[in-house]
């Protein structure tokens, strides 16, 4: 199977009613919950991260800022809500600074990436070998890899590629709306995946109602065959 995490966005931004939506998905079997540094301030962060926890949610923060400030300060956000991962970011020196005294786990982005929302540029290798590197430095965990962002790499070949370079988790983010991409990505070796758009516009099975949906993105997630990388 592969890990889903729903992200509590939509356009690469925090949806204003998280934690309503949180509600919503109680009896779901959902593990992992996510959230954009975009779209919400910190405080309001903050009290999504202490629902879920109380919950028993994993809580991830993807960072998409587009400027080395705001990256900062998104980063010192997230160690200070206490969240358990922090996905992307462009600048993974200032991620492993901020959030060494954290216990979060770390996955910034592979390759180029620019823009918001978050695009991903560069050719196969050079990215493959982007997620080498980073998941050999002390203080990153994994990456978190904008697979169906890119505009023109094959999306079974980029994910293969990243995942047998990296040392740790490879997490697909972005673009991911039915359960055919879900099943490529487990068969890549991804060990995790992101859908948020897609679900609060009512693209999956079940909507337009969100538990449903969550529910039976679940079941595609444990259906679907993986050759993961432990988390």
């Amino acid at each position: 199977m592969i890990n889903f995490i729903f992200m509590l966005t939509r356009n690469d931004a925090t949806v204003p009613n998280a934690l309503e939506v949180l509600e919503e998905l109680d009896g779901s079997g959902l593990r992992y919950v996510g959230f954009k540094d975009v779209g919400a301030s910190p405080e309001r962060l903050a009290e999504v991260t202490d629902a879920a926890h109380e919950r028993e949610l994993e809580v991830m923060l993807e960072v998409v800022s587009t400027s080395a400030e705001d990256e900062r300060r998104s980063l010192e956000a997230a160690a200070e809500i206490g969240v358990d991962w922090v996905l992307g970011g462009t600048n993974p020196e200032l991620g492993v600074e901020i959030l060494s005294g954290a216990e979060a786990r770390y996955c910034p982005f592979p390759g180029t990436v620019v823009g918001h929302p978050s695009v991903l540029e560069g050719e196969i290798e050079e990215i493959a070998a982007d997620a080498r590197r980073l998941t050999a430095t002390p203080g990153i965990d994994g990456v978190d890899l904008l697979a169906y962002r890119h505009p023109s790499a094959d999306v079974d070949a980029l994910t293969r590629a990243v995942v047998e370079a990296s040392e740790g988790p490879v997490i697909a983010a972005g673009s991911v709306a039915g359960f055919d991409q879900i099943d490529s990505l487990a068969r890549a070796g991804a060990w995790g995946f992101t859908i948020g758009s897609a679900i609060f516009e009512g693209r999956l099975p079940g909507g337009p109602d969100l538990g449903a949906q969550v529910r039976a993105v679940l079941d595609a997630s444990a259906a679907s065959g993986s050759e993961a990388v432990p988390g």
